[in-house]
């Protein structure tokens, strides 16, 4: 397990450097809320958006995950911790007006990149009431 990479993974670079392509920026491997010892692989935090590229098998993906058949007790115990530590996360970002978005290492990078795009440019528009943001040049 300690030769497992557990940031920097071909997956998260890939997802990076498509989100770099679409023009936005953003932090990595940040601590969105202090207090909390959990890092999330990509920040954005003017629109409070926590992207976490999780692994399928270490995550225990729906779709591709397994469990292994040697050791099984303990693997099994590993993953569901995982997952209860995650939605532990998810909800601690959330009462703190966080949005935290999970990205399966089975994705498409452009595709999770797209997605995370729509919601950090959802979160960043302006609230009806708000005042603008330039301000006009009068005649």
């Amino acid at each position: 397990m300690s030769r497992q990479r557990s940031r920097d993974t071909s997956t998260e670079l890939a997802v990076r450097r498509e989100l770099h392509r679409l023009g936005l920026r953003y932090r990595v491997h940040r601590r969105p809320l202090s207090g909390v010892r959990r890092e999330a692989d990509v920040v954005f935090g003017p629109a409070k958006v926590a992207v976490f590229v999780d692994g399928c098998f270490w995550h225990g993906c729906p779709v591709h995950g397994t469990w292994p058949k040697r050791n099984g007790p303990f693997w099994r115990n590993k993953i569901e911790q995982n997952q209860a530590r995650d939605g532990d996360t998810d909800r601690r970002l959330e009462s703190a007006g966080w949005l935290s978005v999970r990205v399966w290492e089975h994705e498409h990078p452009v595709d999770a990149a797209g997605r995370i795009a729509t919601i950090v440019a959802a979160r960043r528009r302006p609230h009806r009431g708000s005042l603008p943001t330039t301000v006009g040049v009068v005649d």
